[in-house]
């Protein structure tokens, strides 16, 4: 083999290496990024129920905004085992129960009701209807939650509504979260792929509720509306 031939050679190994240390490093980075993203979004919700919770009149005030301080410091914790994880190229482990998803959306909108107040929107739970129960990690589905809710606490008007509701079919479970805000700007599979930070970008949230679906076995979509966004989580029954 003459000697053009091997550093000819020697150039495509050195470009395959380089080729698949920058796909290394992006996805160090952004393994980053969501960590980044998800101790700073409960941090803040739990920040604000915090000042909420030293404010109330009575201790029974505060009762639910210390719990949602609790719920919250779970998801950032997540984001730590989850980064720990992948450092070694594994996957934080679950903590699995049957619990009702109904109650679950009221615990997350107790979480996020001081930051809606700051954006002026307002949060309404709707009852469930059936029963909404599912089998999963309940910290995690309260991540993938929190996800929509903030989303569509930033993206919805002012003076507008965010509403949360969990519906029961025959084998799976429904969480919607709506908004009144100009809806989304692309289809939720493309804002999944593409995950964009900063102001006005919904698709890392979107990227981290869909892996918490997928991971459950269940799915994100999104379902029409009359105006908004409308985001579905399907989930499976607990059975």
């Amino acid at each position: 083999m003459s000697a053009a031939a091997i550093a000819a050679g020697g150039w495509v190994v050195a470009l395959a290496l380089a080729a698949g240390w920058r796909v290394a490093l992006a996805r160090r980075m952004e393994l980053v990024a969501r960590a980044c993203h998800e101790l700073r979004g409960p941090l803040t919700a739990a920040r604000l129920a915090a000042r909420f919770a030293a404010h109330a009149d009575d201790p029974a005030a505060a009762r639910g905004p210390l719990e949602a301080v609790d719920l919250e410091l779970g998801r950032a914790r997540l984001a730590l085992d989850d980064l720990q994880a992948a450092r070694s190229g594994g996957r934080a482990q679950d903590r699995v129960c049957a619990f009702d998803a109904g109650v679950l959306l009221v615990d997350v909108a107790e979480a996020w009701r001081p930051a809606a107040r700051e954006h002026g929107v307002r949060l309404r739970v709707e009852p469930p209807v059936g029963s909404a129960r599912v089998l999963g990690d309940r910290i995690r589905l309260a991540q993938a939650c929190g996800n929509l809710v903030a989303n569509a606490i930033e993206h919805g008007r002012e003076g507008g509504e965010v509403v949360l509701r969990a519906r029961a079919g025959l084998h799976t479970v429904r969480i919607e979260v709506l908004d009144d805000g100009p809806g989304l700007p692309a289809p939720v599979a493309e804002l999944v792929r593409r995950p964009r930070a900063g102001r006005g970008a919904r698709g890392r949230g979107l990227a981290i509720a869909a892996d918490v679906a997928a991971r459950h076995r269940g799915r994100l979509a999104a379902a029409p509306s009359e105006r908004g966004a409308r985001l579905v989580l399907e989930l499976p029954t607990a059975g």
